[in-house]
């Protein structure tokens, strides 16, 4: 039985929902992001891009290119809460999804032909979604998540496409190697210095030559330019978890001692979700005291990974759950409604500086371990208290514990 594998894609996201509520930006550029020259773009509309304006631009260049553009700020909460109706219209709608990111999903559609016709179905559920939230949305089906996603890229803006089972290499094959999931700025130039402009040329190359090139990526590339994706829709569980726990030698009741371990113990996580490719839409903390009664407290929060943010939310959930002043035995941290993501939500802060700053504290990590940089409340902690949170957790609904340390 031939898959039947949709990809679906929320056009220019945070700018529809910018138009939803305030339908005067309708037809105009619009850039959403930090508000100052030194901001970054998160998302641009059509009509910005019509001027070479993409995101991830430093927005000074972007108002060179465009200075009639609308800029926005971004709402964090009004993009998490549309996204959440999407995601439930498609839970009602399918029998296996994947939210593989805020605006983007795949589903397994395989078998249902036989009740509804897949393509059928995949538009209905676009139907909906466009009727129930307004927001336009774009998708294609095909035999695998590969093609259905460079599929949906074809039918932007506000579109659908269905690229038939045994069409997927006529499919792909004129397009720009650019089109190619996995193929970033770098591997594009190595290639274009190749001489490899479009997917046809991939195609036609002996997959042991993309092997010497660029080693197992080089293989998986290949693969994917011929079509081939043999990859599962991951279902999606609301429940999936990681989180880290410290239980002291000595029971404390010194409350700077004990934000500074919350303080190290967010940011380990932080890292976690960003080398995870991750962001988490809901904190929890945990407080165990001396007569073993434990109790937690968690809040929602928009979809970030930032180190910042939500350490700002740690503390605030301690303050407000530590209130018996009794000895502490535990404390804990979880980050859980968990997605794959990456910095986009973070890019609507007024300087895209402190993007660029972790991201050169992850490579640091990466190098010389996630001690290697670290906040200054953490170096007054004792190392054996450090040695006792080593451990993360990820848990979901549908597993034990794994160890990701």
């Amino acid at each position: 039985m031939e898959r039947q594998i949709i990809h679906m894609d929320l056009d220019s996201f945070f700018v529809s929902v910018e138009r939803l509520i305030n339908p005067k930006l309708v037809g105009k550029p619009v850039l959403v992001g930090g508000s100052s020259d030194r901001g970054v773009v998160a998302s641009c509309s059509y009509e910005a891009r019509a001027f070479g304006i993409h995101s991830a631009m430093p927005m000074r260049t972007a108002r060179q290119l465009c200075p009639e553009a609308v800029i926005v700020k971004g709402d964090h909460d009004q993009y998490s809460n549309f996204s959440n109706q999407v995601t439930e219209i498609i839970k009602e709608s399918v029998p296996l999804y994947e939210k593989s990111s805020i605006d983007e999903f795949y589903a397994d559609l395989t078998g249902m032909d036989r009740f509804f016709g897949c393509y059928k179905l995949a538009s209905e559920i676009r139907q909906k979604i466009m009727k129930e939230t307004h927001l336009p949305i774009s998708f294609a089906l095909s035999t695998n998540k590969t093609v259905s996603k460079v599929g949906t890229g074809e039918a932007k803006p506000n579109g659908q496409k269905n690229i038939a089972a045994g069409s997927e290499k006529t499919f792909l094959a004129p397009l720009s190697i650019k089109k190619i999931p996995m193929v970033g700025d770098k591997t594009y130039q190595l290639l274009r210095n190749m001489g490899i402009e479009r997917v046809r040329t991939v195609q036609e190359m002996p997959m042991q030559v993309m092997q010497k090139v660029l080693g197992e990526n080089g293989i998986a590339l290949w693969r994917k330019a011929n079509g081939i994706d043999n990859s599962p829709v991951e279902p999606y569980n609301e429940r999936k978890s990681i989180s880290t726990e410290c239980t002291f030698e000595k029971d404390t009741i010194d409350t700077d001692h004990l934000r500074r371990v919350l303080v190290s113990m967010t940011e380990k996580l932080c890292y976690q979700l960003r080398s995870e490719e991750k962001l988490t839409a809901c904190v929890t903390v945990k407080i165990r005291y001396s007569d073993f009664n434990t109790y937690t407290m968690q809040a929602r929060i928009p979809y970030t990974a930032i180190d910042n943010a939500l350490i700002e939310k740690v503390k605030e959930l301690f303050g407000k759950l530590f209130q018996k002043r009794m000895l502490i035995r535990l404390i804990g941290v979880r980050f859980s409604h968990l997605i794959q993501g990456s910095h986009q939500f973070d890019l609507f802060s007024d300087t895209g500086e402190q993007v660029l700053l972790y991201q050169a504290m992850d490579r640091l990590k990466r190098r010389f371990g996630d001690e290697a940089v670290m906040r200054a409340a953490a170096l007054g902690l004792d190392k054996r208290d450090v040695n006792l949170f080593n451990g993360i957790e990820k848990k979901s609904q549908a597993s034990s514990p794994l160890s990701l340390t």
